[in-house]
């Protein structure tokens, strides 16, 4: 797996650059004419996707992707032993049958942050496949409207009964949630440097907000852990608090994510 280049894979095989021809242009009108206009487009990619692979030692690699408001995640982790093995994402858009993503972390090669990779996508119901690669993606779940759903940066934590207000720069916390799977990654947009990450499925009902861990980067150990939470919207921010997968007290902040112009944030 250590030889293995980066290949965005809801993004997520092979990433293609193309210059269109006459026959590609046809192909995109007829993809137009099967999803409707664009908007409606990015709307049936919102939600959980995944799908799988066997590495050399014929070990299933589960990999989910997180597709919601404009960003996307990406991760691959031991099916079984649910070991981290890299994530990357980044803010997307679309273009008919083009899906391109401007990545913001990957855990394998920070070199390639600030690029855009693009690559054809046919989108059919709840399945994806993309040009040059035989996987299948099949939808999780279709990102569902719920209290949590969408991209969320850490603005706020409370620290010795004090609570401390910042504004994200280059260096961010985001966390991904669709209607039923949850991912947090911290990284750096102007270094490359990725410093961290862990998701696997939720729920968010009546104030409760409880994670169950399938991978995380740091310590492969917390696998399996169920982590209860309270939470609060307050003037559009997620306010969270609880017990950290550490077992230390938490109390943080967490403010929506604007969908990057352009794809140019």
């Amino acid at each position: 797996m250590k030889n293995l280049i980066l290949i965005p894979l809801l993004v997520l095989s092979v990433l293609i650059t193309k210059e269109f021809t006459a026959d590609d242009q046809k192909e995109n009108e007829t993809s137009s004419k099967l999803y409707g206009v664009q908007s409606d487009i990015s709307k049936a990619l919102q939600g959980a996707w995944s799908s799988s692979e066997t590495n050399d030692k014929g070990e299933k690699i589960e990999i989910t992707t997180i597709v919601m408001d404009g960003y996307l995640a990406e991760t691959l982790y031991d099916a079984e032993s649910g070991e981290f093995i890299r994530t990357f994402g980044g803010s997307w858009t679309v273009d008919k049958n083009i899906f391109l993503l401007k990545l913001e972390f990957s855990s394998a090669d920070s070199t390639v942050v600030g690029k855009i990779k693009e690559q054809i996508f046919d989108l059919k119901g709840d399945t994806i496949k993309f040009e040059g690669s035989d996987k299948i993606w099949t939808r999780i779940d279709k990102g569902q409207k719920s209290d949590l759903n969408g991209a969320w940066l850490i603005t706020g934590r409370k620290r010795d009964g004090k609570m401390s207000r910042r504004t994200p720069g280059a260096r961010k916390t985001m966390k991904i949630l669709s209607s039923s799977r949850f991912q947090w990654i911290a990284f750096n947009t102007a270094s490359g440097k990725f410093s961290g990450t862990g998701g696997g499925t939720y729920t968010a009902e009546n104030g409760t907000y409880t994670e169950q861990i399938e991978f995380f980067s740091r310590d492969n150990s917390r696998v399996g852990a169920t982590l209860n939470f309270q939470y609060e919207i307050i003037e559009n921010e997620w306010h969270h608090s609880g017990m950290s997968s550490k077992g230390a007290p938490i109390y943080e902040i967490w403010s929506p994510r604007i969908i990057p112009q352009k794809n140019n944030e």
